[in-house]
């Protein structure tokens, strides 16, 4: 048995996708259908589009409390609560959202949506299509704008006209700057973390190869391999690609210190074996497609190389210049894959941002998520240092 590519001898097969599909317990879900197609950037229409979303405290008479969260690449809707029936895993940013905390549920109305063209319960590859079976190869082509536009149905919806706080990192914060500049009437605070605005060279390429291990999977078929049995999906080419993109997403001195020229216990490279650091990859490429789908996570990444605020907006510095909200932008200092300079063209060209803050980390691209307390900080910068905000809700 090949280490780096299965799992335990005691694990089941998993499925062909990690998708969310029909008929799994809904968990904390909620879903908004869009009642018209949506018209994609690209060309051509997405119809039956709808949205997963959660939801966390209540809203305000007038909607003047509600808070956007906008998850990374390979999140979803599930921001905070223990993992669960529909639920996987425990919420990617517990620590900030409760009573009590950054994101104090007793005074916000947190919104989170699964992204469009994800597969924990929006519209994407493993959705029903037209024809009665998964889009699979021919869901069409996204863009943040896309996406973005979706999420303002879902806001209307919602009742919701002007959002307190819009809040995102890595692609979230890509979706976070797009709702900013595309509707800046409807955004009063806006925290972009570990983002850029518009994907580098750099950015793209590593986001290929990506796509490219997926796709030379055997088992990809096209995208068309929903349907098929336990252990018949792209698993190889997930587990690549998210090798691939964990090493992007942590820094070579968290690596070092954690792992450094160490083979893992039990093990012998020279004959076979593995490095510590090896086994760490290999366990999240194992992971990944117990809960995610192949498929989405080439919809997302190409969508995120399509990335650029100035497209079609006199470029970026122009479009930067049509932000209104109170904006606060940070970056981690040890991130490799969107580095400081990055912040600092948004910090820059955003009227309302008064530089960057720098968020201390170990760990690299993932600092966003793991340094908590710091990107709590921040959160409350913007809640209680702009408008009052909303008295507590009681009963």
């Amino acid at each position: 048995m090949n280490p780096a590519t299965t799992t335990p001898d005691t694990a089941p097969l998993p499925p062909a996708t990690g998708a969310w599909r029909e008929g799994d317990p809904p968990g904390r879900r909620r879903w908004h259908r869009r009642t018209h197609p949506l018209a994609l950037e690209a060309g051509g229409v997405l119809p039956g589009v709808r949205l997963a979303f959660e939801t966390w405290g209540r809203p305000a008479p007038d909607r003047s409390n509600a808070v956007l969260v906008l998850h990374a690449l390979t999140g979803d809707s599930h921001v905070a609560g223990a993992a669960g029936p529909g639920h996987p895993t425990s919420g990617w940013w517990d620590a900030l959202v409760g009573p009590g905390r950054a994101l104090d549920t007793d005074r916000w109305f947190v919104v989170a949506p699964n992204v469009l063209g994800g597969c924990q319960g929006s519209t994407g590859p493993a959705s029903t299509g037209p024809g009665g079976s998964p889009w699979g190869g021919s869901f069409p082509r996204l863009t943040q704008r896309d996406q973005v536009r979706a999420e303002i149905g879902l806001a209307d919806a919602l009742g919701i006209g002007r959002w307190a706080l819009v809040i995102g990192g890595s692609m979230g914060g890509m979706r976070a700057l797009e709702w900013a500049v595309g509707e800046p009437r409807r955004v009063a605070a806006l925290l972009l973390l570990a983002c850029p605005a518009a994907a580098s060279a750099d950015q793209i390429a590593w986001a290929t190869a990506q796509v490219h291990a997926i796709r030379a999977d055997p088992h990809w078929q096209g995208g068309d391999y929903h349907d098929a049995g336990p252990g018949q999906g792209p698993h190889t080419g997930l587990g690549l690609a998210r090798r691939i993109a964990h090493i992007t997403y942590r820094s070579a001195g968290e690596l070092q210190t954690r792992f450094g020229h160490e083979a893992q216990e039990g093990e012998q490279p020279w004959l076979g074996g593995r490095y510590r650091v090896e086994s760490y990859l290999d366990h999240q490429a194992v992971k990944l497609p117990r809960r995610f789908d192949a498929a989405s996570y080439v919809t997302l990444a190409e969508a995120m190389n399509t990335h650029d605020i100035g497209r079609g907006r006199s470029g970026r510095r122009a479009a930067l210049g049509r932000v209104r909200a109170r904006t606060v932008v940070a970056g981690v200092d040890s991130d490799r894959l969107y580095p400081l300079v990055q912040q600092e063209e948004l910090a820059d060209g955003i009227p309302a941002a008064d530089g960057i803050r720098v968020i201390r980390s170990a760990y690299g691209h993932d600092g966003f998520l793991l340094e908590t307390e710091q990107v709590g900080a921040l959160v409350r910068e913007l809640l209680d240092g702009g408008s009052r905000p909303p008295a507590r809700l009681t009963e």
